[in-house]
């Protein structure tokens, strides 16, 4: 089971390439794929939540000899957001993808991303992890610059020089690692690390690590690629980034630094927390500067991937189920908006704030499908982001950060006024004489568009109404990530 989340992926982009010329074989399959890999994530994550941590070795090698794949509840959890993700994007792309881009492997190359994004969450060592980034790196460079414009490549070319500097420290890192002490498994790293004295090179080890995965992540001061790529590509490739990309890099700075680096991750808690909220407060900034719908949402996602890091600053069980369960609602909720400016982009043909208006009375539906998620983003109760947002705050107030508090809440205010005044640029104001009229979509075309955005809007809703089912599974996680014994003893099958 732990193998099926990469094969799906990769048998469909291979079965893809076979398939160039067919474009509706390339479509019937990516769905297939993605429905396939959704499935196997929930088995997974079944199985995980019966049996505790599982993990499997490549060829029968013996750790930490050998491949190593693990599951616990937060991979498992991730594993089922990236299938939920990945048959949404297809969905849409079946509508928003235009022939050009599909004769160029758009289909393949989403598969190839969702086989180095599902590796990343399940791998079991640090080399395999760098190759899992390297494969997310080659698939989402071309997509980025799939199509060939200019605007395309001048986002391409700052994303890839960005990632390129952030996997060249990271092999660094890795490199000494290794030098210091003789294994790559994090299991085994994690046990090796607890006998030596952390002075000298591991913490010089740890900060490189930080900054390789703050890099993926966007995180302060590496944010910066991140707006200037994203509102480049289609808006399925966005959506994906947006929900997938900068989640890795914050999953694997919550692995690491939980499993590996604890004793790093306590002494740096000031700084980890300063980065938390600087990276919060200038995305939102950067999103209320926009006049442009898609270069706020980016800078928005910015924003957001400062409550994910608060959770690690913060190193409490009820901290990272916060951050757990923010990561799972922001991926939905963030999803949505971005589909649904795609959708407005469809009719209207432009996301500028200023050429946009009038939509609500056409289009009611496409109005409560953005203003449900925006709501939710800004931590509006009942919606799901007021119960990660409250789980943070609550977190940082039993541990007495009361500065980061007042950041958090500071940014959830200026959050609610950025998204609430583009919903009433879009859709409340009367449309500009300028405007040009709006274009007609097919029937078909408009299900493709609205079913999986709608599907992630209704998650939202329904995460917000009925928290606590997924939010005690979410605390479990942390609790395991805290207490990685079980981690341990599933690699290496026993405890030293």
């Amino acid at each position: 089971m732990l193998f099926l989340p990469l094969l799906i992926p990769l048998a469909t982009a291979i079965a893809g390439l076979l398939a160039w010329n067919r474009r509706k074989l390339q479509r019937l399959l990516g769905v297939c794929s993605s429905a396939a890999l959704l499935i196997v994530g929930l088995m997974l994550l079944a199985t995980v939540q019966q049996q505790g941590v599982i993990s499997a070795q490549a060829g029968n090698w013996p750790a930490p000899f050998g491949i190593t794949l693990v599951a616990d509840l937060l991979s498992s959890l991730l594993i089922v957001a990236t299938g939920l993700m990945g048959l949404c994007v297809t969905v849409y792309s079946l509508a928003d993808t235009d022939t050009r881009q599909e004769s160029l492997g758009y289909h393949p190359l989403l598969q190839v991303l969702l086989l180095g994004i599902c590796g990343s969450f399940l791998t079991g060592d640090l080399f395999n992890l760098y190759v899992w980034f390297e494969v997310m790196l080659i698939a989402s460079f071309v997509l980025l610059a799939l199509g060939g414009q200019r605007e395309q490549m001048e986002g391409a070319i700052k994303y890839v020089a960005l990632n390129l500097i952030a996997s060249a420290l990271l092999l660094a890192g890795i490199g000494l690692l290794y030098g210091v002490t003789g294994t790559l498994n994090m299991a085994h790293l994690a046990i090796r690390l607890q006998s030596m004295p952390h002075t000298g090179t591991i913490p010089v080890i740890a900060a490189l690590l930080f900054c390789a995965f703050s890099i993926k992540a966007a995180v302060f001061p590496f944010y910066f690629w991140l707006p200037a790529s994203y509102h480049t590509p289609p808006i399925a490739v966005i959506t994906i980034f947006s929900a997938l990309l900068s989640k890795v890099g914050i999953y694997v700075l919550i692995r690491v630094f939980t499993l590996i680096f604890p004793q790093e991750t306590l002494a740096g808690q000031p700084l980890i927390l300063a980065a938390a909220g600087l990276t919060m407060l200038l995305g939102a900034l950067g999103a209320v500067a926009q006049p442009e719908l898609r270069r706020m949402l980016a800078f928005c996602v910015v924003s957001q991937i400062g409550y994910l890091l608060m959770g690690l600053g913060l190193f409490t069980a009820l901290a990272l189920s916060g951050s757990i369960f923010f990561m799972l609602h922001i991926m939905a909720a963030k999803s949505a908006l971005f589909l649904t400016t795609g959708v407005v982009a469809r009719l209207t043909g432009s996301s500028s704030l200023a050429e946009l208006g009038g939509l609500y009375r056409r289009y009611p539906l496409l109005a409560a499908l953005f203003l449900v998620p925006a709501l939710s983003v800004a931590g509006i109760p009942p919606l799901s982001g007021f119960w990660g947002k409250l789980a943070l705050i609550q977190a940082g107030l039993q541990s007495g950060q009361y500065l980061m508090v007042a950041v958090a809440l500071g940014v959830s205010v200026l959050t609610l006024y950025y998204l609430t005044n583009a919903w009433i640029h879009i859709y409340w104001k009367p449309a500009p004489e300028t405007a040009a009229k709006l274009q007609y979509l097919p029937p078909h075309r408009r299900h493709q568009l609205l079913a999986p955005t709608l599907l992630l809007a209704l998650f939202s809703l329904v995460l917000g109404l009925l928290p606590e089912p997924l939010f005690r599974l979410c605390h479990s996680a942390a609790e395991q990530i805290l207490n990685p014994s079980s981690y341990i003893t599933a690699v290496l099958g026993t405890l030293p």
